[in-house]
């Protein structure tokens, strides 16, 4: 990284604690109005709950509607903590460190949002034991074990626990900090039982460092698995067309990545403007991510195409007539239109800009336009293949989502919005560990007669090196 501004660990320490030790002014007025639109989106799941699922748009055929497209949605956002944090940390990227802890946060949050919709989708929340455990002791029912709805449970359940881990191990310096730091005694407490003894000895930190390498590297083959089962939930009901289709997986899952390190993008500028964190994530952190999401998208675009050659290559008037009702037809097709614009023609050109790659409003304003895009995604592979009547179905109709299903999807993001908000206001957002790791990597030695920086990763030039930056 070019630009890199050299603190000391007391400057980072006041910097990245500040948003845990004071109360910003607007985080009150946010905090409520999100858990304003959260008691919303509860009492709308309640009233479902007791009036029925005929409350919602979900008929025959459409069964899956808002809630199944948003838990996709969900679980490919929670692919972003892995992508940014594991593989990066793997790679040793030093650009990551400002922006792992966030990513992961948000890899917890959108999991728990993500496991929301189909505990509401099955209308009685008890029935999602069936599936965790398959074994109905009252009436006899079997569950089929085969059906990938037994392992979405498992994988979320699996993927959630190993991410929850994750944040924890590399929160344990952070929090020993903030038991040092802690003034009331109850607060100090709570943050010295939740410290779990660490107290920085050489042999805790080899021990931490080692766990958070094992963790990441054991947390991918979950992180391939899952979006892997969540496209087996449409590949293996081979009645509906589209979704019968060998890419899904690897498809699924770069979509995933796509949506989820945008949203990483948004949750850089969001950290810098809410919380004035410009001296750690800086223009060259932007441009680093952009062009990976250049990559990404690039592949995602890729396997988008594939997914619609291996439909029309067949010729099958079903599938021709799938198609012609998603891209054509309303009112799917301005949706169509707006969810390729918005995922790949106006940001990927745009990222191809040094001066768009490095500005934190307009990385800001693509990722959200991504994001839209993706979630609009989800929509058209969930409602249009099930909406086209088919020879064997005898019960038709359209599908218009309720307002039931628009409060408890808003629910969802504001979920997870408060939830990064009431982290941040505990723990801090920003490694201080990893920070003051990158820091020391960078600070100058003299060897002989030259100057050199005690870890070389990245190539900086020589004219980098003066000893303005000791």
């Amino acid at each position: 990284m070019q630009e890199h501004t050299q603190l000391s660990h007391k400057q980072i320490n006041e910097d990245l604690l500040k948003s845990v030790l004071t109360v910003p002014k607007w985080w009150l007025p946010a905090v409520s109005f999100l858990g304003l639109i959260v008691l919303t989106g509860l009492g709308a799941f309640f009233y479902m709950m007791y009036h029925g699922l005929g409350v919602t748009g979900l008929n025959r055929p459409v069964m899956w509607g808002f809630f199944i497209a948003n838990f996709v949605f969900w679980i490919g956002i929670s692919h972003a903590g892995i992508m940014i944090s594991a593989i990066l940390r793997l790679t040793q990227a030093e650009w990551r460190r400002p922006i792992t802890r966030a990513a992961e946060v948000m890899t917890v949050f959108s999991l728990i949002a993500a496991l929301h919709t189909p505990l509401m989708h099955v209308g009685r929340p008890w029935r999602v034991l069936y599936w965790i455990f398959p074994y109905d002791f009252s009436r006899g029912i079997w569950p089929n074990i085969r059906s990938p709805f037994v392992w979405d449970p498992s994988a979320v359940g699996t993927y959630l626990i190993a991410s929850s881990l994750f944040v924890f191990v590399c929160l344990l310096p952070d929090i020993a900090i903030l038991r040092d730091r802690a003034k009331k005694p109850i607060v100090k407490k709570i943050y010295a039982q939740m410290a779990l003894g660490f107290r920085g000895t050489p042999r805790q930190w080899k021990l931490q460092i080692i766990a958070g390498i094992l963790l990441s590297a054991l947390v991918l083959p979950v992180f391939v698995s899952v979006h892997s089962i969540v496209s087996w939930d449409f590949a293996v009901l081979i009645g509906v067309e589209g979704w019968h289709s060998t890419i899904f997986a690897p498809y699924f899952i770069i979509g995933a990545i796509h949506s989820g390190v945008s949203a990483v993008a948004m949750l850089m500028a969001l950290s810098v403007w809410l919380y004035g964190l410009d001296k750690y994530i800086k223009p060259d952190h932007f441009d680093a991510i952009a062009r990976l999401l250049i990559i990404v998208a690039t592949t995602w675009f890729f396997f988008f195409f594939l997914e619609w050659v291996y439909a029309l290559y067949t010729l099958e008037s079903p599938e021709i007539a799938l198609r012609e009702l998603q891209a054509f037809q309303w009112p799917y097709g301005p949706l169509f239109a707006i969810f390729i614009i918005t995922s790949f023609v106006i940001p990927v050109p745009m990222w191809l800009f040094k001066r768009v790659r490095r500005s934190a409003i307009l990385m800001f304003f693509t990722t959200i336009l991504v994001n839209i895009g993706m979630w609009l995604e989800r929509f058209l592979i969930v409602i249009p293949g099930l909406v086209r009547r088919t020879h064997m179905t005898f019960d038709w109709g359209t599908y218009q989502p309720s307002i039931v299903e628009i409060l408890i999807v808003v629910e969802t993001f504001a979920f997870v919005c408060l939830g990064m908000l009431l982290f941040a206001k505990v723990l801090p957002l920003l490694p201080l560990f990893d920070i003051k790791e990158g820091m020391v990597n960078r600070r100058l030695i003299k060897v002989g007669r030259r100057v050199i920086p005690a870890t070389i990763r990245e190539g900086l030039p020589h004219r980098y090196y003066e000893k303005k930056h000791l």
